[in-house]
């Protein structure tokens, strides 16, 4: 299901993620799940949200990275 605000967004996304990369994660996810609604645009056998969550996660990386002491911080 697509992520309407950022409340909506998992806890893990929440609580890990600065407000921008949490604005990067939510447009990503809901492009992805709009983007792969058919299994047959999909590879393997990740579920519709598996997709996306795997997408949102790869465009927080282009914008932001892990430090020493495991924060996200932007690159």
């Amino acid at each position: 299901m697509p992520y309407h605000k950022r409340s909506e967004l998992p806890d893990a996304v929440q609580n890990v993620l600065p407000e921008h990369a949490q604005e990067i994660y939510q447009a990503a996810f809901n492009s992805a799940w709009d983007q792969y609604k058919s299994p047959d645009d999909r590879q393997g056998d990740d579920s519709r949200e598996e997709v996306a969550h795997k997408v949102a996660w790869a465009a927080v990386k282009q914008k932001y990275h892990k430090n020493d002491a495991g924060h996200w911080v932007a690159s």
